[in-house]
């Protein structure tokens, strides 16, 4: 069987540059929807005195005081959850909101005062907002129950969320230059003239190519499935992405490095890859297949609490699949293509050339 997947290597480095073309497009001018953990949220537990409330009118009724909360000409409230505690008298009202983009009257108060910064009065501003709704979520809940009483309320800003996204960004950041350096150490040798640092290369590139591509087919579905989210289970998923996809990559390069010992002598780069990608095709298909249809099972028959990783698992088995063969591979004879095949060979010290001392 015959892929030709080096003749015809342009046509996917195409497709995947279109694909991260739309991902940097979608993270500057797309609204992401995130989750309450990366947001500027508000969370408050309620005490009421009655047997029991209309939780689905509560929920309509702040739902439409939502809507109303608009600066800028942007509405601010993203996302509202109602719930009850078991076996007590007590609600929880959680409410996420988007950043503040101050208007030029607010940026005016910048040059006015020094200490101010446009942050800050984001900020400032957000925390008005976000006290004006607490009491008009306190007004709605007493019309249900007059002494339904605020017992708990907690304020997450900005520095929270910082933390969150600075956290997620350097945990991928490391976990992709180890495992560069891991691919560096294990393909330390496959011929004379092939760069070990052409490994590591494809593998980050490859990497950054299957976490966009992923958030990017994310970001479109939570655009018309608005309960698929960005939170910290997301991050989690592009964790466990690279790793299933370094693994299938891995298995390729290994087969690569394999027949280029065998075949050395008989065949050319180009060949040797596409006769390694066909031998391992059947495995890498058979395997994201497997991997494929448990998280789809997952995804329609388990709770909903997990559906949001298993849709960005799903995502990263089908583009990590297709970056292992054409993607990588095809990278790896880019990298290489000018340079003239050789047999490796180890150096063998004799023991007549050890010196003693």
């Amino acid at each position: 069987m015959e892929l030709n997947i080096i003749k015809n290597r342009y046509i996917y480095f195409g497709i995947s540059g279109a694909l991260l073309l739309l991902s940097l497009l979608v993270f500057i001018f797309g609204n992401i929807n995130y989750w309450i953990d990366m947001t500027w949220w508000t969370s408050a537990e309620y005490s009421y005195s009655k047997n029991s409330l209309d939780l689905e009118k509560i929920r309509k009724n702040l739902d439409e005081e939502k809507e109303k909360v608009i600066y800028n000409w942007k509405k601010l409230v993203n996302w509202i959850s109602v719930f009850k505690i078991a076996w007590e008298k007590k609600i929880w009202v959680i409410t996420g909101y988007d950043e503040i983009e101050p208007t030029k009257a607010d940026l005016e108060k910048l040059k006015t005062n020094n200490k101010l910064t446009t942050q800050k009065i984001s900020w400032e501003i957000l925390s008005k907002i976000k006290a004006d709704f607490r009491q008009k979520t306190l007004n709605i809940l007493k019309k249900y129950d007059e002494n339904i009483t605020e017992t708990n309320y907690t304020n997450i800003g900005k520095s929270f969320w910082d933390y969150i996204k600075n956290t997620a960004i350097l945990t991928l950041v490391i976990a992709i230059v180890w495992i560069a350096l891991y691919v560096t150490n294990a393909f330390s040798w496959v011929a004379t003239w092939i760069s070990i640092m052409s490994f590591a290369l494809i593998t980050i590139g490859t990497l950054f190519h299957d976490v966009f591509a992923s958030t990017w087919l994310y970001l479109i579905t939570s655009h018309y499935f608005p309960q698929f989210k960005i939170d910290t289970f997301f991050i989690t998923a592009l964790l466990t992405i690279l790793g299933y996809s370094i693994n299938d990559t891995i298995v390729v390069f290994d087969r690569i490095r394999s027949n280029i010992k065998k075949l050395v002598k008989k065949k050319n780069l180009e060949e040797i890859i596409e006769i390694s990608v066909v031998e391992t095709l059947r495995r890498s298909i058979f395997t994201s297949l497997t991997v494929f249809f448990v998280l789809l099972t997952i995804l329609f028959f388990w709770p909903d609490t997990i559906k949001w990783f298993i849709l960005a698992m799903l995502f990263g088995t089908i583009i990590g699949t297709y970056s292992s063969i054409f993607i990588a591979s095809p990278l790896l004879y880019e990298f290489n293509k000018n340079k003239k095949l050789s047999e490796y060979k180890k150096k063998i010290i004799k023991p007549e050339d050890k010196i003693v001392v």
